[in-house]
């Protein structure tokens, strides 16, 4: 419920996986918004668009290999944060605003393979984990009279 109102019944993996609102992306669990100038910029439509930080892969600039994984954004990392399992990454991205990624610690308690903050880094995802948030017009059709 958001203000009165049912965003998404479903399955708790749905609800993770396929919010249906912005709300919801956000409610459960930790999700990355992008919408306006910058969404046109990575996505290359207008809309809002989600992608959980887990999904998003991250690789130093200077050794990512982009034969490999084209980048799909790229920026600066702002901020690391140590998280024990997993290191949190904020990522200003070159074409505004910024997201959330998450590097699980395989074999260290730092990961030396990415560089800290202030390094630029190449972002990549699956076409298939960005999700459409954009609202539609008839999404809460107004009440009957």
């Amino acid at each position: 419920f958001n203000e009165g109102r049912v965003e998404q019944v479903a399955t708790p993996a749905e609800l993770y996986e396929s919010p249906a609102t912005a709300f919801v992306a956000g409610f459960v669990g930790t999700s990355n918004l992008l919408a306006g100038d910058a969404a046109e910029a990575v996505f290359g439509r207008s809309g809002t668009f989600s992608i959980r930080p887990e999904k998003i892969h991250l690789a130093d600039a200077s050794t990512a290999d982009p034969s490999t994984a084209p980048a799909k954004a790229a920026g600066v990392v702002r901020a690391v944060v140590y998280l024990g399992s997993v290191n949190h990454y904020l990522v200003d991205l070159d074409a505004g605003g910024s997201l959330t990624v998450l590097r699980q610690n395989l074999h260290a308690s730092t990961d030396a393979s990415v560089a800290g903050q202030g390094s630029r880094v190449q972002l990549d995802w699956a076409d298939e984990h960005v999700i459409d948030l954009t609202p539609t017009p008839d999404a809460y059709p107004a009440p009957a009279t």
